[in-house]
């Protein structure tokens, strides 16, 4: 009985080795054309996220009557996709505009900067000051720029790719359903698959449309504590920090933060420079943990480590557009995960209260999460 079972552990053994070596082989070809075709990969997530945000409203309109007229499908494909191609193309020329006025604004204040921000460590004696500003002096800050200008350039290109995609995507709009069906050959598996990918959308559209909520109007409070301080680039540093606070966590301090060193830059004078970090520094602080959950509910709970974790992911294989999606992608994930017994663990981690499923599977008890609370 017992050579029974060491045998078959000697047979399992190399089973589990050959599977793990199939899926670490697996994981880095996925890796690989993940950063190979990251620009084209980028620019189709992002028309499928925009594609999400309008098909709803799009069905909504197409469905209505006024006496015996309607809205047919294809005008209303058309209106949208043209809609949404004149609303990017606006949008990305304003950004490109302001980043490029920070930018060259920040240029010539590069020499400054090591000054300035040596300054601010006086208070600890001249030799902390003399050794932060050896430091700050050897980083490349012109270089950087530069090479943040030439990736901001690429924007408009993606825009017209991101585009095209959702053209394609509109105009296969109507006959999605049919095709679920006869792909999976299930009409219950394909109903399914339906209201999966309808959890997705309704999550991914509601952290979308709080976020571009919070966002704007965090955005324009930074400007008028900005215009308030006299401060040259209010307009461009409220529009940086509405696009910067999509990045979560990571993307308000980076914004506080070069909103305080643009105000010292500028005024040199650090009870002025500390006034306003304080103040846009409570601004994010109480939109980003306390409106924005509370707007968010319960549907978007994620783990805090789980975003941190795919922030990092994703911003190591696609840069700054893989942290704006990290987000989003980690929301389709923890769906698809909790829908699959073999993974759903991964949906659990990822979720804050270890439920991850109250819209595919009914709403989750009061009781069972205050408890996990």
């Amino acid at each position: 009985m017992n050579d029974r079972i060491q045998r078959r552990a000697a047979l399992a053994d190399p089973v589990r080795i050959q599977t793990a070596a199939l899926v670490i082989i697996a994981f880095a070809v996925v890796l690989f054309l993940l950063v190979q075709a990251r620009f084209m990969l980028i620019s189709l997530v992002t028309a499928i996220v925009l594609f999400s945000l309008t098909s709803d409203a799009i069905s909504f309109i197409a469905r209505q009557r006024i006496g015996p007229l309607h809205v047919p499908n294809w005008l209303a494909s058309i209106v949208a996709v043209l809609a949404i191609a004149a609303a990017l193309l606006t949008l990305t020329s304003l950004i490109l505009s302001q980043v490029n006025t920070v930018l060259l604004t920040t240029l010539s204040y590069t020499e400054q900067t090591p000054e300035a921000v040596a300054a601010l460590f006086a208070w600890l004696g001249e030799d902390a000051e003399q050794a932060v500003f050896n430091s700050v002096s050897t980083v490349d800050l012109s270089g950087y720029l530069r090479t943040l200008a030439g990736q901001a350039g690429s924007m408009m290109q993606a825009s017209v790719l991101v585009i095209l995609f959702m053209g394609f995507l509109f105009a296969e709009r109507v006959w999605f359903s049919t095709k679920l069906v006869n792909f999976v050959g299930d009409e219950v598996q394909a109903d399914r698959i339906g209201r999966i990918v309808g959890s997705i959308i309704r999550r991914v559209n509601r952290y979308l449309l709080v976020k571009t909520l919070v966002s704007v109007v965090t955005g324009a409070m930074v400007w008028f504590v900005a215009k308030l301080f006299g401060l040259e680039l209010a307009a461009p540093l409220g529009i940086i920090t509405f696009i910067l606070n999509y990045i979560p966590n990571i993307g308000s301090i980076i914004a506080t933060g070069l909103v305080a060193l643009v105000t010292y830059v500028q005024l040199a004078d650090a009870s002025q420079t500390l006034a306003i970090f304080l103040v846009v520094g409570t601004i994010q602080f109480v939109n980003g943990n306390v409106i924005d959950p509370m707007l968010m509910g319960r549907a978007l709970r994620l783990s805090s480590f789980g975003i941190i974790i795919s922030l990092a992911f994703w911003g190591a294989v696609w840069g700054i557009p893989g942290m704006f999606l990290s987000v989003p992608i980690m929301v389709a994930l923890m769906i698809v995960c909790s829908e699959i017994p073999a993974v759903r663990p991964v949906a659990i981690l990822l979720s804050r209260e270890g439920l991850p499923e109250p819209e595919t599977r009914g709403e989750v008890p009061e009781e069972q999460l205050k408890a996990a609370e």
